[in-house]
């Protein structure tokens, strides 16, 4: 079975936009709760870098699932439900980015619109969790993106 390169980089790259943007809500959290300007502030850039590698991981993902010619009923809507959840993941995090960028830019990150990226932080961390169980099981139960139907032919 021959994959892109895209496909191929899918289960490489995905780590990144997990380890970041979960630190990115915990980094957020933790400064909000304890008025920790400099925390809030990495979280920023750590969220905005999550951003960036989670559209990779989408990319990169989608491409993945095209390239994959074996899909069952079963693995089919397990992978719908993967890539609903990582598609909301990423939309969340850049509109979050943005609107925290401008928050930030015009000193507005401030009173209650804190608390509001707080709320935030802790979607993008359920999110993240989801999309990341619905792709672990996309692996360990139907062994999508393994070398298991590597010797597979096409009927």
């Amino acid at each position: 079975m021959e994959t892109s390169f895209l496909a191929e980089i899918h289960p490489k790259v995905v780590h990144f936009p997990v380890a970041l943007l979960t630190t990115y809500s915990v980094l957020e959290i933790v400064g909000i709760i304890f008025k920790k300007e400099f925390l809030s502030k990495s979280a920023l850039l750590i969220l905005c870098l999550g951003v960036i590698t989670a559209f990779l991981a989408v990319l990169t993902g989608n491409q993945a699932a095209t390239d994959f010619l074996y899909w069952s009923e079963e693995s089919s809507a397990l992978l719908s439900q993967h890539q609903a959840n990582a598609t909301y993941l990423l939309w969340l995090s850049a509109i979050t980015c943005g609107i925290r960028l401008y928050a930030l830019l015009t000193k507005k990150f401030a009173g209650y619109i804190r608390y509001g990226f707080l709320i935030l932080a802790v979607i993008i961390l359920f999110l993240v969790i989801r999309t990341g169980l619905y792709g672990g099981d996309l692996v360990t139960k139907y062994g999508i993106g393994t070398d298991l139907y590597q010797n597979y032919e096409v009927e």
